[in-house]
């Protein structure tokens, strides 16, 4: 099963420092082949014959490599859906659609009465939350609002990585 993970605030500033060969390794040490990383903000794609489960790579990332981080787990097919649902036509610069994923959906729900504000547009639909930051993410108070609204349970990536990881759960 092809499979992407998403860890939530590694490698953001000093604390909860992961490298990525290291949880190349981890991983394969849980039984993933075909691992392949991307960034250094903790995206995974790989692939298992039994499903990898969230709970279970957070607890081995904080065991062995000593760092507490939030994941989330979704199949390629997921994935694809993520990417295939895009529902935010004005949204033209890559950098500046933000995608919010969860583990469960009446978190992606929670997020759903977020307000926006000028021409920033929030779109939550049954597979990820889609905001429009059409003054860039960082001046976007809708932003961190729905970062505030995820907490543990959920996760963020610009359309750009949307589109990489789809590229590489693929491969």
């Amino acid at each position: 099963m092809r499979t992407i993970a998403l860890w939530r605030g590694i490698n953001v500033g000093k604390a909860k420092r992961l490298a990525m060969a290291d949880l190349k390794a981890l991983l394969a040490e849980l039984g993933a082949t075909n691992v392949a990383t991307l960034l250094n903000s903790g995206n995974a794609v790989f692939d298992t014959r039994r499903k990898l489960t969230a709970d279970r790579i957070r607890a081995a990332v904080l065991e062995r490599l000593g760092v507490d981080a939030a994941v989330i787990v979704k199949t390629a097919d997921e994935w694809a859906a993520i990417a295939a649902s895009q529902p935010i036509a004005e949204a033209d610069d890559a950098s500046r659609l933000l995608v919010a994923v969860t583990g469960d959906a009446a978190t992606l729900q929670a997020v759903a009465g977020i307000a926006t504000q000028g021409d920033e547009r929030l779109v939550v639909t049954a597979h990820a939350a889609y905001l429009w930051c059409a003054h860039g993410i960082l001046e976007s108070k809708a932003g961190v609002a729905l970062l505030k609204r995820l907490g543990e349970a959920g996760t963020t990536r610009n359309w750009a990585t949307v589109e990489k990881l789809r590229v590489l759960a693929l491969a």
